[in-house]
């Protein structure tokens, strides 16, 4: 599900995919999808969530890859609207005590290519 993807970076404007990055979409959604009720219906975060999370950034290791994630989570949150809680879903990565490799905080106006 798209929505999973806006887990740990919050609402982004759609881009498109860098050609070369290893991480596909499919993994972020898969990894993120755990954490979909806790962004749009405010149910309490759960392990399965913070797994995903951790799991994902342990996978975005290279610029590419942390920049196709990136792009997969604009695309998320381009789909999903304001159903997303945008506040919540910036929130992940300190609630579950994941430290992004991202050197910027991702929001609506992040260009991905500017991610390291």
């Amino acid at each position: 599900m798209k929505l999973a993807c806006l887990v740990f970076t919050g609402m982004i404007v759609a881009s498109p995919l860098i050609a070369n990055a290893a991480l596909h979409c499919t993994a972020v959604d898969r990894n993120l999808k755990p954490c979909t009720r806790y962004l749009t219906q405010g149910n309490p975060i759960t392990s399965e969530c913070c797994k995903g999370v951790r799991n994902l950034n342990s996978m975005a290791l290279t610029t590419l890859d942390r920049r196709q994630a990136c792009l997969c989570i604009q695309s998320a949150g381009k789909a999903v609207g304001p159903g997303l809680n945008a506040g919540r879903a910036a929130g992940i990565p300190k609630t579950c005590g994941v430290k992004i490799h991202y050197n910027i905080q991702i929001r609506t106006s992040t260009n991905c290519n500017t991610v390291t």
